[in-house]
């Protein structure tokens, strides 16, 4: 069962999102609680897991030479031990770096980040050989991200977009 969010605990959030570092005074000011509370509220959306962790965003290019690829995949079977093998590759290879299963006509979408496109299909190639079921795969290289780690926009997910 999900904890339920005021307006404190979506303010929270939202600042968060926008700066996982700020401090818990600074973090205080910006929705309106002195520290206490705040603590309280902060310590609750962790306990369940509402925050989920506290990330650092690397910019890639600036240390090493990359290439991002987005991979739509699907299975030749799809029973449930097909899903569950493919999933389990899917979190135990580095390069993979996020992989949603869809609804559709595709069974998942993944993005893959490699040092080349030459990486990129060595890679690819070891997927094919391991028995994953992959019928066929369609890669699309990605010429420059648009919009990277977008925050979640809580208020209209929680119905708080009214004037």
């Amino acid at each position: 069962m999900s904890p339920r969010l005021d307006r404190y605990d979506i303010g929270i959030l939202k600042a968060l999102q926008r700066d996982g570092r700020m401090t818990k005074a600074r973090l205080a000011e910006c929705v309106h609680l002195t520290p206490s509370p705040l603590w309280e509220r902060l310590r609750r959306l962790e306990q369940s897991g509402v925050i989920a962790g506290y990330h650092a965003r690397v910019a890639l290019k600036k240390i090493a030479p990359a290439t991002v690829v987005m991979v739509e995949i699907v299975l030749r079977q799809h029973r449930a031990a097909d899903f569950a093998r493919f999933e389990a590759k899917v979190r135990e290879t580095p390069e993979i770096v996020d992989c949603q299963a869809t609804g559709g006509g595709i069974d998942y979408v993944m993005k893959v980040v490699t040092r080349d496109i030459d990486s990129y299909q060595r890679l690819m190639d070891r997927l094919l050989e391991d028995e994953l079921q992959i019928e066929r795969y369609f890669s699309y290289v990605v010429t420059k991200p648009v919009k990277e780690g977008g925050e979640l926009p809580l208020e209209t997910l929680l119905g708080e977009d009214r004037p």
